[in-house]
């Protein structure tokens, strides 16, 4: 018997993750369909895309303010959809601002939730705690403490560890990357990493390419490799890069192979740290925000650690270079730092190490389709 699925997938890393959980879960049954929101990722896994995410990953108060009709088109959309069809059940991926909101109204017309991917109730939004009680079947999660917190509260949560353990691969030999993008292996690599959004590029690669500058006084020959998110446009970049020296190359979709014969690493918050951390490469973290969002996060923080592998690890071990203090002055004295003492690095690496074991063996996604079936059956 046939089943329909909706799926709703807002942003580029809830894409990635949504479209290998449905051909896991296709590969376990083939009579479901999926149906929703999503990008190219999911298109590709077999999920009949209603609404596209380009126009809708938004980070902040300010962009879903920007962007508030076209939510609300895309939101009104999706129940149209589910109530012109029989929806057997409902995949929630991350994005909980418009997805909790969704899971209220999927809840009054009796159409179970999993929600993949968990708010990140213990940075903020606690309050969200009770919409999940009422609203959500089942929390599928990535992190053992989320499983906890959530069990504490009384709502089935079951950790099935961590799918990045799969998708974070390295695909070239180290010779073979380094002669790709020409790069030298007798001098520093560093890696820069602004974002997955337009916005993020646009604020961060600029403060990037001056720490780059810095950095390059100091370590001579030093080279420095951007990590394209390829779904973005060169343009961008280019945009960002004008006047800024050294010469930075630029790495469309490679991000995975730039970090394994990266020295070291200057991230933006987000998935990204922990990619960047189960790759193994030293690093620091920044992020800026307009004035109006940064004001926002302070009101509902719960704590002044960003990054997410400072929060698996439960202290910082990574420095973060946050708002007022993301200037390339403090990213490239920190930098150099860690670059020039082999004991602060190794140090890191060895944290680093820790906060990938934490993240439970390969097989997340597998396991989140096992765990789904029944509530299709």
């Amino acid at each position: 018997m046939v089943r329909s699925v909706l799926i709703v997938a807002g942003e580029p890393s809830g894409d990635l993750h949504a479209s290998n959980l449905v051909k896991d879960l296709k590969a376990l049954d083939t009579d479901l369909k999926f149906f929703g929101l999503g990008g190219l990722l999911c298109k590709e896994a077999g999920v009949d895309i209603d609404f596209d995410i380009s126009k809708l990953a938004v980070v902040a108060l300010v962009d879903v303010l920007m962007n508030i009709f076209t939510i609300g088109k895309v939101f009104k959309g999706i129940l149209k959809k589910v109530d012109s069809k029989k929806c057997d059940l409902a995949i929630l991926v991350d994005y909980p601002g418009f997805n909790l909101r969704l899971a209220r109204e999927l809840k009054k017309r009796n159409i179970p939730v999993i929600y993949y991917i968990s708010p990140q109730i213990w940075a903020w939004g606690e309050n969200r705690i009770e919409i999940i009680k009422r609203c959500v079947g089942k929390m599928l999660v990535f992190f053992r403490f989320e499983e906890d917190l959530y069990k504490k509260n009384g709502i089935d949560a079951e950790f099935v560890g961590n799918p990045l353990l799969e998708t974070v691969k390295i695909t070239l030999p180290k010779d073979e990357i380094l002669k790709k993008y020409n790069l030298s292996k007798t001098k520093p690599i560093i890696a820069l990493l602004p974002g997955s959004r337009a916005m993020e590029v646009k604020t961060l690669l600029k403060i990037m390419a001056g720490t780059a500058g810095m950095i390059a006084k100091e370590l001579p020959g030093a080279q420095f490799v951007i990590a394209k998110y390829k779904n973005l446009p060169s343009t961008l970049y280019e945009e960002a890069l004008k006047g800024s020296s050294p010469d930075i190359r630029i790495s469309d979709g490679d991000a995975y192979n730039i970090l394994s014969v990266s020295d070291f690493a200057i991230v933006a918050s987000g998935t990204a740290t922990l990619e960047t951390a189960i790759i193994g490469t030293p690093f620091v973290i920044t992020y800026r925000v307009g004035l109006v969002n940064y004001i926002a996060y302070k009101i509902v923080a719960k704590s002044k650690v960003l990054g997410l592998v400072n929060w698996i690890a439960g202290k910082v071990i990574v420095p973060e270079f946050l708002q007022y203090d993301a200037t390339p002055e403090k990213l490239s004295r920190a930098a150099l730092e860690i670059i020039r003492n082999d004991s602060k690095k190794s140090a890191m690496i060895a944290e680093l190490k820790k906060v990938k074991d934490s993240l439970g063996p390969p097989g997340a996604s597998h396991r989140a389709a096992l765990a789904i079936l029944p509530y299709l059956q």
